[in-house]
Parts: structure tokens; C-alpha cells; sequence
């Protein structure tokens, strides 16, 4: 990028060398604004999403009715490879899409736990839903919980790893943290947990869509994730989970349902799962949610992950210089990485005033979050965000700071 220029024209020449900007028009997005920077929470709708979901509402369902379950019943898996190969690195066989994260990281969990029991490992500060399916398990199990301490804004490294997987069955990671944006090396703590004996499960979802996911380069054996976020499937759309093939047959999930099973229309008197990923689906799927996730991911497909990620990293570095070089005298503290390969696509400021700050700025036009303490968050969606967007965003920032001295 060119040495930065504290001026909006050089955004506006930014956004008009940016290769992937005619992306931007395949999404629904309102003239009159807001400026949307809350990608890492709700991306937004590809029109790609609405006329999928109108042509399965139109066709398949009020026209073909329940004739439509022939093709249905492979969408969990038709659509978790198409999901896995564009954005995972995962090879067909192994992603299923399906259920919440929660549910499918209870499902790994469980199956892991009851394979190898032991204790579970994770961070004090990962995502919530994470640190409470693994906290209940543990208690249902009688295991060791163990929450270890990571630096702030750089999210968890091998060595801390390294002194708290001994005899331990799981580690249950984020590789991009929720609040500083840091990307774990997702390699070398698959390395370090091989050696030590433990399974390792990654949490996808602040990455998938944004960064490029290498599941099987990496030799990474377990993941789950959501969609909603950077994949723009929308609110509630159904998550993934990834299971490495050699592991397939060696895990049983717990949440025997009928389709995961095999012969699923004889409806026999017992439970006889199908092989491979097919049996860590459970119940009958959302297949209007199924279709949304199956265009959306075609969206991202035809950019390029590698593109995507290319233009984040330009979105990240571009706003962290903005806001180091504006927003510092007003006691905002820039988070996460300094390096943006280090950091997934949204950047982090510590503010005491983080929360009334959020508040002022959506009455504003600009749609960011907030998180306790003092987490002002800015999610930088390649897809659809320009550089014009983080300018004026941390334009009106700064002339709110100004006004309250």
C-alpha cells in the first residue's frame, strides 16, 4: 500500500485500484447508509441469497412440495464440501453443513472425550458458547477443566500450549480471536498437540470467509464454525463442522439422529450410523438455510479467498494506521497485532468511553460493536467494505472524541 495520507482522496484511490470492488455490487446495500462495519457479527445480504432462497420457496417447495426431498437430502453434504474446498482447504468427505456451532462443537467434544478421556483445555477468554459446552462436558465427565491465560492481542501461541496440553484429550481454540482479531498458527499448535497425545478443535468462525483456512495442509483434525459472519448466509444460518477422514470412523458423535443414519427411510429399531461425515448430521436440516449458505458461498467462491484476504489485509493496515494516527490523542489504544497478517479482518480499539462511544457512533451512521470492557470493534468484510467506509468511519470518530474534549 502507498504511505498513508491523512486525507479521504486517498481512500477514494484505494477503492478505485481495488480489483475485488464490483464484488461489492453483488450485495444488497442501501446508498443512504449506515456505514457497516459489524461484518464479524452479521454479514450482509448477497442478492445472489435472495433469489436463491425465492427460487426454492417458488419452485421447489410450492411447486414440487415434498417430491423436493429427493434433492434436498444431500444438501448437508453437497454444500459442506462446496463450503470446505472454497473456503476451508478441506478436501470433499469431510465438512458437513448443519446445526450451530455450539451444537457441532458439542458434538466433537463429546465424541472425543468419550474416545480419549482426559482433561479439556482452553482459553479463559474464548468465545463464550466454547468455554460453556466444554465447562459442561467436563462436569458431566468429571474431568479436569483447564482455562489457561493468553496475551491479550495475540491470542494463544505454542509455547502457552505447549505447558498446558500434558495428558489433556482436548484443545478447543479460536484461530481468530473474537475480540483482538488475532490469528493463532494454527500449525504449530496442531504440531505441539499431536506430540502431546491431545486432539485439537478449532473454532472457525471469525475466520472462515475472511482468511484462508488450510484444514488438511495444516493437518488440523477437528473444526466447526459458523456462516453468518464473513460467509454472509445469513442470521441463524447453518453451521459446519469438519472431521479429518482418518478420524471419521474412530469418532462417534452423540446425538444420534436419522440423518446419520444408514438406510435412513427403512426406519429401523436401531441407531446404525452411516460412514464418514454423514453421521455427525443429526436432525432433519434447514433447507432454506442450507440454500442461502450454498449461494453465499458461491459469492465468496468466484472472488477468491486468496483475494479476499489479500483486500482485508489492505482494509486492517489501512484503518490501523488511520486510527494510530488520529485517534491516539484521545487516549484510543489500537489492539490486537500490529502486522495485518498477523490478524483476521476486524481491528480492535481499547477506549474506557468504548460503550458510549459505540452508541454515539451508531447515531452517526456507523455500524460497529462494542465488548465489556472497552472494546471498540470494527468489522472489516472484504467482500463489501470500501476504504472510503474506514475513513469516514474513524473520520466521525475522531470528531466525536474532539466534541467530548
Amino acid at each position: 500500500m502507498p504511505e498513508l495520507t491523512i486525507d479521504r482522496s486517498f481512500a477514494e484511490g484505494l477503492d478505485r485500484s481495488d480489483s475485488l470492488a464490483s464484488v461489492r455490487q453483488q450485495f444488497e446495500i442501501d446508498p443512504a447508509g449506515p456505514i457497516y462495519l459489524d461484518g464479524h457479527s452479521l454479514g450482509r445480504l448477497p442478492k445472489r441469497v435472495r433469489e436463491r432462497l425465492h427460487a426454492v420457496i417458488d419452485e421447489d417447495w410450492a411447486r414440487d412440495l415434498v417430491a423436493s426431498w429427493d434433492e434436498w437430502v444431500d444438501w448437508p453434504l453437497a454444500v459442506g464440501d462446496r463450503l470446505g474446498t472454497a473456503l476451508l482447504g478441506a478436501a470433499p468427505g469431510q465438512v458437513a453443513a448443519a446445526d450451530s456451532t455450539t451444537i457441532n462443537l458439542f458434538k466433537v467434544a463429546s465424541a472425543v472425550l468419550a474416545r480419549q478421556p482426559g482433561p479439556l483445555v482452553t482459553d479463559r477468554t474464548n468465545f463464550p458458547t466454547d468455554r460453556y459446552v466444554l465447562q459442561g462436558l467436563a462436569q458431566a465427565a468429571g474431568v479436569e477443566m483447564r482455562l489457561i491465560d493468553v496475551e491479550r492481542d495475540t491470542g494463544p501461541q505454542p509455547d502457552l500450549i505447549e505447558r498446558a496440553v500434558e495428558g489433556a484429550s482436548l484443545v478447543c481454540l479460536s484461530s481468530v480471536d473474537f475480540r483482538s482479531g488475532a490469528v493463532a498458527p494454527m500449525l504449530e499448535i496442531n504440531e505441539v498437540c499431536k506430540r502431546a497425545g491431545a486432539r485439537v478443535l478449532w473454532d472457525l468462525s471469525h475466520a472462515v470467509g475472511a482468511v484462508p483456512v488450510e484444514l488438511d495442509a495444516s493437518g488440523a483434525e477437528l473444526a466447526v464454525g459458523c456462516t453468518y459472519k464473513y460467509v454472509n448466509a445469513g442470521p441463524g444460518s447453518p453451521a459446519f463442522v469438519y472431521v479429518r477422514k482418518e478420524l471419521q470412523a474412530e469418532l462417534r458423535q452423540p446425538i444420534w439422529g436419522w440423518f446419520g443414519q444408514r438406510e435412513m427411510f427403512v426406519m429401523g429399531p436401531e441407531y446404525d450410523p452411516v460412514e464418514g461425515i454423514g453421521q455427525f448430521v443429526a436432525g432433519t436440516p434447514s433447507i432454506l438455510g442450507l440454500a442461502a449458505l450454498d449461494a453465499a458461498v458461491a459469492v465468496l467462491a468466484d472472488a477468491g479467498i486468496r483475494e479476499l484476504r489479500r483486500k482485508g489485509m489492505a482494509l486492517v493496515g489501512y484503518a490501523s494506521d488511520l486510527i494510530e494516527a488520529r485517534l491516539g490523542e484521545f487516549g484510543v489504544v489500537l489492539g490486537g497485532p500490529r502486522r495485518p497478517e498477523l490478524r483476521g479482518s476486524h481491528v480492535s480499539m481499547h477506549h474506557p468511553d468504548a460503550y458510549n462511544l459505540g452508541d454515539a457512533l451508531s447515531k452517526e451512521g456507523v455500524m460497529g460493536d462494542v465488548r465489556p470492557p472497552d472494546l471498540l470493534r470494527f468489522g472489516l468484510a472484504p467482500a463489501y467494505t470500501r476504504f472510503v467506509d474506514v475513513w469516514d468511519a474513524v473520520d466521525k470518530l475522531t470528531a466525536l472524541l474532539r466534541r467530548n474534549g
